[in-house]
């Protein structure tokens, strides 16, 4: 009996635990499968489906890949705010960061007398403490105010050199702003002169990288003009200024309109300038250029307020009469007319003259007469002055009753002369003619503002004067030896390749007809051949036929970059022309080159009349530059070798010295 109630007993129990294990079990389920119904839905109408849920009894487990950190940061929040933090098994991952882009970097800079500003977001590898230090030491006393921000990201392309270019600009700029980005540089600048402003932009323009783009903007204060001269010419030659002077934009295209009018033809300067005598000059010009165009021929000079208007002996005298008139009743009063009809000029035998004559090498013989030995004396110390002691020679003669004033027109006519690069000066009783060539494009208006303030409007001068822009020191202009020295330089460090066995240029070529492109520069006047020259391996015929197809080729590479190729010309060589032997691989390689020869040291833009050109003979080449070229069997590789040392150009001896 006792043992079957303690059977039951086991039994009863066994079955209740049973039973709640059961129910335990049920229970868990219906709490797991309500958690993931739960957090699914609260995680879609957060709008993070991207989140799968998985549920193991209590435990939520996460899953899925989060666009980006905060998506799944939300995630767990919304899970968070329905189970207990520990219950929740994260093993969600991020999307890989795409790269950030870097932003746009610029530079500003400015400098004025009180310092250089520096403003903008730059690389922070491009900003250094030696930078800033050095900065300081440019300032030269001056605040440097820096309020650069930095960004870590690499330095864009092209960014270094514009930014190098922009500091090595500042150098040379006072007064200055230059703006930089990514291959770009801005320059707005203010220099002193205007000779000093055509420096800097001829630099710039230099110095700018090939493949920088390069803006600016560069001004410079009006010059005083004293006195404020005009002079224009109507003869058989046509109408034109010997000089021109305005005080404004407006008033300077009204003189050019009225001188165009009046028959004057091409290109017409006018320099704008302070010091005019009145604010009616331009009105004033403007009425004196109709009346001497009414006359025919004749000569008006201002200077300052005087007018002295001057008549071809072809003038009836009527005309004459009723022109000046008109002109004398119209004038602004300030104004003050002399006029002349001249009268024709009577043939002597023996001429009185005084001549002075300026070489290319600067010397200058004086000849003729010159008044009393006194006179002489002075005229040629004045001379020695100008020119410089050891550069004068004089051949001058003492004479009597020459005409009043003799000496004072050799002086002014020298001084003008001194404008010139060579020339010659020729002094009469009636006339002061001056000739020759000049490096400055002023020189005109210069040396006709020097005759009319030291000897009057009224005197009757001559100029011819033209401007060879190679002779001036501010564009500084090569010859045609210094351009082959170019040529060379460019192309020593640099390669210009051809795909293989043929003369097609490879794109890896581009590089070094882009440098060539820039060193042609101001090189396009004078006559060059690009030679092309092959080793001996391949037949005469195909290395002849290659050679020329690989000059014609880079000829027209550089006509494709805006060269103009009017005075360049290509010829192949084959193997005729080797400078190395060809039993080694150097000798074979030296010999693939290809060679630019100067032809004629005479630049043909300007001109056959410039009295500075330097003739070269023919058949005497000056100068070869030596590449490498491509043979008939694989790729080449095109170097240039610099030569020893420029071909100096000759200075002839000047005619007359020491007789």
């Amino acid at each position: 009996m006792r043992l079957r109630t303690t059977i039951l007993t086991t039994v009863a129990f066994a079955t209740a635990a049973l039973l709640s294990a059961a129910a335990a079990s049920g229970i868990a389920v219906l709490v797991e499968n309500r958690s993931h119904q739960m957090v699914r839905l609260a995680l879609e109408a957060a709008g993070q489906g991207w989140a799968q849920v998985e549920t193991d009894g209590l435990q939520v487990i996460l899953t899925g890949t989060a666009p980006d950190e905060p998506a799944r940061f939300r995630a767990l929040s919304v899970v968070g705010s329905l189970v207990e933090r520990d219950r929740i098994i994260d093993t969600t991952d991020v999307k890989g960061s795409a790269s950030v882009q870097a932003p746009e970097f610029s530079l500003e800079i400015l400098r004025n007398g009180d310092g250089i500003q520096l403003i903008g977001l730059i690389p922070k590898a491009s900003k250094s403490s030696k930078l800033i230090k050095e900065l300081q030491d440019l300032a030269e006393g001056g605040q440097v105010t820096d309020l650069l921000e930095t960004a870590d990201y690499p330095m864009p392309p092209g960014w270094a050199q514009a930014q190098s270019f922009a500091y090595e600009t500042l150098r040379t700029l006072p007064r200055a702003k230059i703006s930089v980005s990514s291959g770009h540089v801005s320059i707005e600048a203010i220099t002193e002169s205007v000779k000093e402003k055509a420096r800097v932009e001829t630099s710039l323009a230099r110095r700018r990288p090939a493949d920088m783009k390069l803006d600016f903007d560069i001004s410079a204060p009006r010059p005083v003009i004293t006195p404020f001269t005009l002079r224009f010419i109507i003869d058989d030659e046509g109408a034109r200024f010997d000089a021109c002077s305005a005080d404004t934009t407006r008033a300077r295209d009204r003189i050019i309109a009225a001188a165009r009018g009046a028959g004057a033809e091409g290109a017409q300067g006018c320099t704008i300038g302070m010091g005019v005598p009145s604010p009616q000059w331009g009105a004033a010009v403007e009425m004196a250029l109709g009346a001497l165009k009414e006359m025919g021929k004749g000569t008006l000079t201002f200077s300052d307020a005087d007018i002295a208007l001057s008549a071809d002996p072809s003038v009836a005298q009527q005309d004459f009469d009723r022109v000046v008139g008109e002109l004398e009743s119209n004038l602004p009063e300030v104004f003050s007319l002399k006029s002349e009809l001249r009268k024709a000029e009577v043939a002597t035998t023996a001429a009185v003259e005084f001549l002075a004559e300026k070489t290319e090498n600067g010397r200058v013989v004086l000849r003729g007469r010159v008044g009393t030995a006194g006179q002489r004396d002075i005229v040629e110390n004045f001379a020695r002055a100008q020119f410089g002691h050891e550069a004068v020679y004089g051949a001058t003669r003492s004479a009597e009753n020459l005409p009043s004033g003799w000496s004072l027109r050799a002086l002014a006519g020298l001084e003008a002369l001194h404008e010139l690069h060579q020339g010659s000066l020729t002094v009469t009783p009636a006339k002061i003619i001056l000739r020759g060539v000049s490096a400055s494009p002023e020189a005109s208006d210069a040396a006709a503002r020097i005759l009319a303030e030291r000897l009057g409007e009224g005197a009757d001068i001559e100029l011819s004067i033209t401007y060879d822009k190679r002779l001036d020191p501010v564009l500084a202009l090569p010859d045609g030896p210094e351009c082959v020295a170019r040529l060379n330089t460019v192309l020593a460090g640099s390669k210009i390749t051809f795909e293989p066995g043929s003369s097609t240029i490879a794109v890896a070529g581009g590089e070094a007809l882009d440098r060539l492109a820039g060193a042609m520069k101001d090189c396009d006047a004078f006559g060059m051949e690009i030679g092309g020259h092959t080793d001996s391996q391949g037949s005469d015929e195909m290395n002849l036929r290659l050679s020329q197809d690989r000059a014609s080729a880079v000829l027209r590479a550089l006509m494709d970059r805006r060269i103009s190729v009017r005075n360049l010309s290509a010829k192949g060589y084959g193997e005729t022309q080797p400078i190395e032997a060809n039993d080694t691989e150097e000798g074979r390689e030296a010999n693939r080159r290809i060679a630019f020869v100067l032809l004629d040291a005479t630049p043909q833009d300007e001109g056959a009349a410039d009295a500075s050109s330097t003739e070269v003979t023919a058949t005497e080449p000056v100068a070869a530059t030596q590449a490498t070229n491509a043979d008939t069997a694989r790729g080449a590789e095109v170097t240039v070798e610099t030569p020893a040392k420029d071909t100096p150009r000759p200075k002839p001896r000047p005619e007359g010295l020491g007789q």
